[in-house]
């Protein structure tokens, strides 16, 4: 019965229709360093215990992280890190109610991706 006018009725306008916002690719974004993140520290956890098995075995874990790959990673995994946190802080400002107009919300979306990426070239500096 549903399938009757389903040729005669417009299709809903999907992702090849609209142009993506600000807001929503942050938000995407959001979600895969949330993900990201969960890859990291499976690494990180490879790397103690690898501390914990054998002299040899860490030398593998540890030549691993060492590598130009195991910087890239960090440092990437460093990036989410800031950006997860400070998407966080977004977050928490619309759940008070605050900041929900297009204009400052999508200011905050650049915020956050200028802080992140600031934030990780300073503690890379420092560190």
């Amino acid at each position: 019965m549903a399938d009757v006018n389903r040729g005669k009725r417009p299709l809903s306008p999907h992702l090849t229709i609209y142009r993506p916002q600000l807001t929503s690719i942050t938000s995407i974004l959001t979600r895969i360093t949330g993900n990201a993140l969960i890859l990291a520290m499976l690494l990180i956890v490879w790397w103690f215990l690898a501390a914990a098995s054998s002299p040899d075995y860490f030398a593998i874990a540890d030549g691993v992280l060492r590598s130009w790959f195991g910087d890239l990673v960090l440092v990437l995994s460093l990036w989410a890190l800031w950006y997860h946190t400070l998407a966080g802080v977004r977050h928490l400002i619309w759940d008070s109610g605050a900041m929900l107009e297009i204009e400052k919300a999508e200011m905050l979306g650049k915020l956050v991706i200028g802080g992140s990426v600031l934030l990780t070239l300073l503690t890379v500096a420092i560190v």
